[in-house]
């Protein structure tokens, strides 16, 4: 018993190590262990999930299952989609919330990612502007659309300030935050390089925190699409929003269902033009 265990324990003879390890004018192949996290592009997925539900829909609908006082036929909100397209107004509802929509969101997202920086980068405007920005955030900005009235007029003033100020908050929230969760021995780096603090600023901070300034401005934007609908329900005529009012007060739901699909695209639209920035300006992560 004894021998048969300690010949169990003796070492690899030269003639094992041979055969086990690579020669050296032969290259060992490693596998590669950084894979399996990266997000892999599957766009027909995505369009056939779409495809999928809209054939239920229709499906559903015409036996009888699903009531069409509940959803209509998606084959009829396509035709209401053609009615709206050659009457010309699809493009005039279209062209008045666009214009609201990036004007608003365009000043509410430039001012939100400024203070965010600012906030991570200075320990006097965090101490000062963090508490006013905890004490804003949790606010319903669709509350606050009677005082913009007020303030603003009824006019496009306050539809424009009620989209930058709800796109505001979030902005800032996600841009501090991704401004702190910069790794900091990159700044150490830097600063061992005897970098200037506006080189480090430019070159590493800036490009540490994109990608979480970029995820709190899918959300801004989404914020936004929600309050444009808000603003365009009251006082406006021509609008995504005044177009699904009056839709449902009619009780229209094919117009309703055709309001409530055009800004399904404006938001898969607006996600789609993030992520375009995203591989572009963040192409360093691959």
């Amino acid at each position: 018993m004894r021998s048969w265990f300690m010949s169990d324990l003796k070492p690899n003879t030269a003639a094992d190590v041979t055969e086990t390890q690579p020669s050296k004018g032969q290259a060992r192949q490693v596998t590669f262990r950084g894979g399996g996290f990266a997000p892999a592009s599957h766009r027909w997925i995505g369009v056939l999930v779409f495809v999928l539900l809209l054939a239920l829909a229709e499906l559903g609908t015409r036996q009888g299952w699903i009531s069409p006082l509940t959803l209509p036929l998606p084959s009829d909100v396509l035709k209401t989609f053609g009615e709206l397209y050659a009457s010309g107004l699809l493009w005039a509802h279209m062209s008045v919330s666009l214009t609201r929509l990036f004007i608003g969101a365009l000043l509410g997202a430039s001012l939100g990612v400024a203070t965010g920086v600012l906030i991570g980068l200075f320990s006097y405007v965090r101490a000062g502007l963090v508490p006013l920005t905890a004490a804003l955030f949790p606010i319903p900005k669709i509350a606050l659309l009677p005082l913009f009235v007020i303030w603003f007029g009824i006019d496009e003033g306050s539809k424009y300030a009620l989209i930058a100020f709800g796109t505001f908050t979030p902005t800032v929230v996600a841009t501090y935050g991704a401004v702190d969760n910069v790794d900091r021995s990159l700044i150490r780096m830097g600063q061992s390089f005897n970098l200037s603090w506006f080189s480090i600023v430019r070159k590493i901070v800036l490009p540490g925190a994109m990608p979480g300034i970029l995820s709190g401005l899918r959300i801004s934007l989404a914020i936004a699409i929600i309050l444009l609908v808000a603003a365009e329900m009251l006082g406006a005529e021509y609008g995504i929003g005044a177009y699904i009012l009056e839709a449902g007060s009619l009780y229209d739901l094919e117009r309703l269902f055709a309001g409530v699909t055009i800004l399904s695209l404006l938001g898969v639209t607006l996600s789609a033009t993030i992520g375009f920035i995203e591989r572009r300006v963040l192409g360093w992560r691959q």
